[in-house]
């Protein structure tokens, strides 16, 4: 059974195009995977290594995610396509829902060892095959559930934005040092304007240090679980040296520790087990506004300058852009304001006539108790009489907050026994000389309910409120571009590799064309040369093509590179880290 992707989740969905994935982005997929199975298979946490057989991943070309769904579908999980970086909240939800979310992309080759921009490498091979692990995959459904609910800051997007442009512009093999380097002071300038610690940027910290770059186990001996480690030829290697500083997992200090996107890592953190890392994050969760609930909650849906919704006690949901707030001597909220399209739901359904159309220049409501600690969403319609609310007549009601409503009903609306609406005509809402609401401004809906107890980043009704959200139909069919001789040399390979025999002719051409035409191209020389261990070993050309990747080495870009794929053409497990 295929997945079911939720509606305002389609729009980030994207599609593969696999035939316009290139010889050489094979080739670089294949070094990757080849140099991961050859030096993770004794320091990656065991879900990891059996994990890879169960998801279907192959080591010698992209997968296809239709391919992988297969596999995914039988631990309940499912893939899908995604186009580059997408907004957190997106992000952690699909987890939620046990989707997957996989980059369309694929690093180039002068990134292979690392690249801060997402791509099938990270997210195919570092993510899913770790998901097999029935824990691992109960703690990043819970964490996706977490951070699909988390509230960044209006700079906080606009770091997001500065971020998915800097990985764009990395990731372009056009790019010259200058739009780099440009990005990259974008980026800083955008973090320096960021105050505080919202609960997006807590989750996302924590997210960072667990499932992307942690460690598990034994302090002082490590295994690897997060999939930036996993994916990296670089950082797994590096992560293990005493480069890195490892320290005890707490949630507090994994918090309190910032990360940087473009560089590896100089510290990491250990945890004990997954089973601590759901204890600890589900911990956390409960600090957050979608559990807590309560005046700071509104703050934060405030401060996310993004369309949210609260929830009342009485179960009554207000969705819109959130704007204004009025509190008490105490500082706790008696009364919350939206600006522009609103609408009113229960249960995570829209109202009948409370939608954006109706509500479309904001709406305003009152929280609290009235006076004398009566709280009007325990009001049966008998109790509601005694208190001069009935359907048709005049009613005035006073808050201990000091907020006064007064006007005719016209409608009571109970769910479940609670009353969470009451519609008011030539209605007057003031707080002192403060006029909140003018019989002349409309019908005025009242929200009854005496505590927000729910914040969330989201539409409480999506497709009410949003519109019908559909898949991103990307229609035109990417086929493979012409290739270029550099190309062409890679598919050659691929083919006698493929073909399981050695073609001692055709190999002879390559590597003379390599040599004296390509004489950097250290992937394809260390691609001809394992077929030369495989069906040749005492042929000249190796001695050729390992002077000249000797000569390559010589210089620090490539020496690290052309050294860890020789360790596996020549099965050697003596790296050096």
């Amino acid at each position: 059974m295929k997945k079911s992707i939720p509606v305002h989740l389609r729009p980030f969905t994207a599609h593969q195009h696999y035939n316009a994935y290139s010889p050489i982005d094979h080739a670089v997929w294949r070094y990757v995977m080849r140099q991961n199975h050859h030096f993770l298979e004794d320091i990656a946490h065991d879900a990891f290594t059996t994990g890879l057989k169960s998801s279907g991943i192959n080591i010698d070309s992209i997968p296809k995610v239709s391919e992988m769904n297969v596999h995914l579908d039988k631990i309940g999980w499912g893939a899908v396509i995604v186009d580059g970086l997408i907004p957190g909240t997106a992000f952690f939800d699909f987890q939620a829902h046990g989707i997957l979310p996989i980059a369309t992309d694929i690093r180039q080759k002068t990134n292979i060892e690392y690249t801060p921009a997402p791509d099938i490498l990270h997210e195919a091979a570092g993510h899913a095959p770790i998901l097999f692990d029935e824990t691992y995959s109960k703690f990043v459904k819970l964490i996706g559930n977490i951070g699909a609910n988390a509230f960044a800051t209006k700079e906080e997007h606009e770091v997001f934005e500065a971020t998915r442009h800097l990985s764009i512009v990395m990731e372009r093999p056009a790019s010259t040092e200058e739009e780099i380097e440009a990005a990259k002071q974008q980026l800083k300038e955008k973090q320096q304007l960021v105050k505080g610690l919202s609960e997006a940027e807590q989750i996302s910290r924590i997210f960072w240090w667990t499932v992307e770059f942690g460690l598990i186990g034994e302090l002082h001996q490590p295994k690897i679980f997060g999939a930036g480690l996993l994916s990296s030829v670089g950082e797994s290697k590096h992560c293990l040296s005493d480069d890195v500083v490892k320290r005890p997992f707490t949630i507090e200090d994994a918090i309190a520790t910032g990360y940087d996107v473009t560089s590896m890592q100089a510290q990491l953190f250990v945890c004990e087990s997954f089973e601590q890392l759901i204890k600890e994050v589900t911990r956390f969760g409960e600090t957050m506004a979608f559990c807590t609930g309560g005046t700071e909650a509104i703050e934060k849906a405030i401060a996310s300058s993004q369309i949210a919704h609260i929830e009342y006690n009485s179960g009554i949901q207000i969705t819109g852009l959130f704007t204004d707030i009025l509190k008490d001597a105490d500082g706790k909220a008696i009364y919350v304001k939206t600006t522009g399209p609103s609408a009113l739901s229960i249960q995570n359904e829209q109202i009948d006539h409370q939608g954006p159309d109706v509500h479309n220049t904001g709406f305003g409501a009152p929280i609290g108790k009235l006076a004398g600690g009566i709280r009007l969403e325990d009001q049966t319609e008998q109790s509601l009489k005694k208190l001069g609310i009935e359907i048709n007549k005049m009613m005035q009601i006073s808050f201990e907050s000091g907020i006064e409503i007064s006007g005719h009903v016209t409608n009571l609306l109970f769910h479940q026994d609670s009353l969470i609406l009451i519609t008011l005509e030539e209605c007057l809402v003031k707080r002192g000389d403060d006029i909140l609401f003018h019989p002349t401004w409309g019908t005025y809906d009242l929200a009854v309910g005496s505590q927000v107890v729910s914040a969330r980043p989201i539409a409480a009704d999506y497709v009410s409120f949003h519109g019908e959200a559909v898949m991103n139909e990307d229609d035109i069919q990417k086929e493979g571009k012409a290739l270029i001789p550099l190309e062409h040399l890679y598919a050659e390979v691929r083919h006698i590799r493929e073909s399981n025999f050695s073609q001692d002719v055709l190999l002879h051409s390559i590597a003379g064309k390599i040599l004296n035409e390509f004489p950097e191209e250290w992937l394809l020389q260390l691609e001809v040369l394992e077929l030369l261990e495989k069906h040749d070993p005492e042929s000249p050309l190796k001695k050729l093509l390992l002077d000249q990747l000797e000569k390559l080495s010589k210089e620090e870009r490539y020496v690290r590179l052309i050294q860890n794929g020789l360790d596996v053409i020549f099965d050697r497990r003596h790296v050096t880290v």
